[in-house]
């Protein structure tokens, strides 16, 4: 794996995981009550946006490790996605 592919790897888990973690534990302006006028009352009263990134790199730190970590060993390969048998012969 090249430095390009693992930033790329490392960018693509960030961003699935931050639209997982965004969800989790928001209290939304309609369940507290206190709607602003001009707002969505689905709109979050505190997003706690600063923890949640903090959240979303300490998993995504964990995950890169353990996918780039099974890519280096070979354990999986290109090779085992090639349903077709389009690629060259080893």
């Amino acid at each position: 794996m090249t430095i390009t592919a693992g930033l790329v790897l490392f960018a693509v888990i960030w961003f699935m995981t931050l639209l997982v973690v965004l969800p989790v534990r928001i209290k939304t302006q309609g369940d507290v009550g206190e709607i602003v006028p001009g707002t969505h009352a689905g709109a979050p009263e505190v997003h706690h946006m600063k923890k949640k990134l903090w959240i979303t790199t300490g998993i995504t730190v964990i995950l890169w490790i353990i996918i780039a970590g099974i890519i280096l060993s070979g354990v999986i390969s290109v090779r085992d996605f090639d349903w077709l048998n389009q690629l060259e012969p080893r």
